[in-house]
């Protein structure tokens, strides 16, 4: 039986806790966060963009803490699920592989590549995993597209285009803040660089235009640059919708033998093959974004009972997907190419 502890009861906090339910050897033990009202159950506050209404939780056989070194010199947690604001990922993640437990940290992994690289020296030096959660490899419209790619049943990934925008967030003042998210061409559309490069690993050089409120980069629409004999991948991702326009994430994906499409606005996932036929895969778990909380849960779970990192939760490609992200930022800013 794996044991975890989740620190931070924010909305992703929450939403971990909902997944951990239905996990197989595994139990949420304990829980930390500074808010006292939390700890006794009332979390209310923890409202985001989907999942069920927050409320009451009934925390009588869970442990909860109030100070976090507490919680790490408890021998009966095995995994530490870091779900507090980015800015605290490395002071966290780091203080819990120092302690001799595992991690499963919240994406982004960081908000600097070179925060990134000191929690994976950390987990080197201790001889603990180090699992950034991200979570879109799980869902599986992309679970399914993910697999097409890299099974090569289709032939060669030839081209790709990805979709993700929303309106600015107005339900959570920590996800509008972009000193401790990053900004939403970090916060957001980092699942877009984590995605491609699971796919197509990282490009030579990327190049991107965008739109800038302040410093931050609030939209961008990217051509990731592999050269000659790669893939030509384009991405538009940002918060830039007018407020009431729906979430939309989607893509187009073409390979050798066949185009893989999906957008959440309105197109199901359709697969289109070279015999000229459109089909629609039935894919299991849709329809229920908790699910995909609970397999990316399960797989680090699994992974520290034995051992192995699993690649969907890889630290060395959350750390690229974020230097992607800032590069992109560069480019849109400096108007040029920037190599990788």
């Amino acid at each position: 039986m794996v044991r975890i502890g989740i620190v931070g009861l924010g909305f992703m906090g929450r939403i971990h806790y909902l997944g951990s339910k239905n996990l197989t050897n595994a139990k949420v033990v304990a829980i930390c966060s500074r808010d006292k009202t939390k700890l006794a159950g009332d979390w209310s506050t923890t409202r985001g963009n989907f999942g069920p209404e927050p409320g009451f939780v009934d925390l009588s056989s869970i442990k909860t803490y109030c100070d976090y070194d507490a919680m790490l010199a408890d021998p009966e947690i095995d995994l530490i699920d870091v779900c507090n604001p980015t800015h605290l990922h490395p002071e966290f993640a780091i203080a819990a592989l120092k302690a001799g437990k595992h991690v499963l940290v919240e994406k982004a992994i960081a908000l600097t590549a070179e925060q990134a690289d000191a929690m994976l020296s950390t987990a080197k030096a201790a001889g603990k995993l180090l699992m950034v959660a991200h979570v879109l490899p799980f869902f599986p419209e992309f679970r399914f597209a993910a697999e097409a790619v890299r099974s090569g049943y289709y032939g060669l990934l030839l081209a790709a285009h990805f979709t993700r925008v929303i309106a600015k967030p107005d339900w959570s003042a920590e996800m509008a803040d972009s000193s401790k998210t990053g900004g939403p061409a970090v916060d957001l559309h980092i699942h877009d660089t984590h995605f491609i490069g699971l796919l197509a690993g990282v490009p030579k050089s990327v190049f991107s235009v965008g739109t800038v409120d302040g410093d931050v980069v609030n939209y961008l629409t990217t051509s990731y640059l592999y050269g000659p004999d790669g893939p030509a991948i384009t991405c538009s991702s940002g918060a830039l919708a007018t407020s009431g326009r729906p979430f939309v994430h989607g893509y187009e994906i073409y390979l050798e033998k066949a185009t893989i499409a999906y957008d959440s606005g309105g197109t199901p996932l359709t697969l289109f093959t070279s015999d000229g036929k459109a089909t629609h895969p039935e894919v299991p778990g849709g329809g229920d974004p908790i699910a995909a909380f609970t397999s990316e849960i399960q797989t680090a779970v699994d992974a520290v009972r034995t051992g192995i990192e699993p690649a969907l939760l890889s630290g060395q490609l959350a750390r690229d997907a974020l230097l992607l992200c800032h590069k992109e930022c560069e480019s849109v800013k400096s108007g040029k190419s920037i190599t990788i």
